[in-house]
C-alpha cells in the first residue's frame, strides 16, 4: 500500500512550465478513486482529494491521501501534501506529512527566487533527528502540488506531440527532472462506464545524471477549460494503479 499511494499523490501533481497559458483558479475540491488492478483483479484500495482555496496573497493548497478500511489491515496510509502559492502560481512554502503504517515524517520545503533562478531551504524531521539541505535551479522550480495546477494552465494547442519538454521539482532531500511527452487527444473510458475526451501525456522522474527516480506515468487531462485530471495510471513490480477523477465541488 505504501508503494501504491506514493504513486498516486506523485500521479495526481505533474507539470511542464511551458507553453503556459494566464488563467487563475478559484476554490475547488477534487476527488479520485485511486484502483489497484491486477489481471482480473480490481480493487478500490484508497481515496485522494485535492482542494484549492484562494487566499489573500495567492493560493492554499492541500492533497490527502489515505487507505481504505481493508487496505489499513495490510498497509494503513495516511499522507498530506500542503502548499502555499502566490498568484503566479509559484510555490512559497510546501510541507508533506507522511504517515504509513509505523513510520512518520515531516519535510517542509521554503522557497525564494531571484530572477528566473529558484532557491529552496529544506528542512526534514524525522525520529532520529532533524537534517536540513538547500537546493538551487537556474530555472523555475516547483513542488509536487504546485506542479498540478502549472500542467492545467498549459496551452495544449501550441504543444507538439511526441516532444519532451522538462522541468524542475525539489522534493524534501533532492532535485528531480520531470520530463513530460505530449500524445495528443484520445477518448478513454471512466470508472462510471462514461467516455471522455482527454488530452494524453506520459511523464518521467529522473535525477541529476538521468538516474531513474520514480515509475513513468501516464496521464489524461480533459479537453474543456477545467483540464482536471481524469485518469492516471501508473506501473507497479505487480499490476498497475489507476486514479480515477470521480468528481468535485468549486
Amino acid at each position: 500500500m505504501k508503494k501504491l499511494l506514493t504513486t498516486v499523490l506523485l500521479m495526481v501533481a505533474m507539470l511542464m512550465p511551458q507553453q503556459l497559458m494566464a488563467r487563475s483558479f478559484g476554490n475547488e475540491t477534487l476527488n479520485y478513486e485511486i484502483v489497484y488492478h491486477w489481471g482480473l483483479i480490481w480493487k478500490h484500495a484508497a481515496d485522494a482529494t485535492l482542494s484549492l482555496h484562494k487566499t489573500k496573497d495567492g493560493y492554499y493548497s492541500q492533497l490527502t491521501g489515505k487507505t481504505r478500511s481493508w487496505a489499513d489491515k495490510v498497509y494503513p496510509v495516511r499522507d498530506t501534501l500542503k502548499c502555499t502559492m502566490n498568484n503566479d502560481l509559484r510555490p512559497l512554502r510546501y510541507e508533506k506529512l507522511t504517515h504509513e503504517k509505523d513510520y512518520y515524517a515531516r519535510d517542509v520545503i521554503k522557497f525564494s527566487y531571484n530572477y528566473s533562478h529558484t532557491s529552496a531551504h529544506c528542512t526534514r524531521y524525522r525520529k532520529s533527528g532533524t537534517t536540513s539541505i538547500d537546493l538551487t535551479a537556474k530555472t523555475q522550480a516547483y513542488d509536487m502540488v504546485s506542479v498540478f495546477y502549472m500542467l492545467r494552465n498549459l496551452d495544449y494547442d501550441e504543444l507538439s506531440r511526441n516532444k519532451n519538454y522538462t522541468t524542475v521539482i525539489f522534493s524534501g532531500k533532492e532535485k528531480e527532472y520531470l520530463t513530460i511527452n505530449y500524445k495528443g487527444v484520445e477518448t478513454i473510458k471512466m470508472r462510471n462506464g462514461t467516455k471522455r475526451q482527454a488530452h494524453r501525456i506520459t511523464f518521467k522522474f529522473t535525477q541529476e545524471g538521468g538516474k531513474k527516480s520514480s515509475d513513468n506515468l501516464t496521464a489524461w487531462m480533459a479537453t474543456d477549460e477545467s483540464r482536471i485530471p481524469l485518469l492516471l495510471v501508473g506501473k507497479l513490480p505487480v499490476g498497475e494503479v489507476k486514479c480515477y477523477y470521480k468528481g468535485g465541488a468549486s
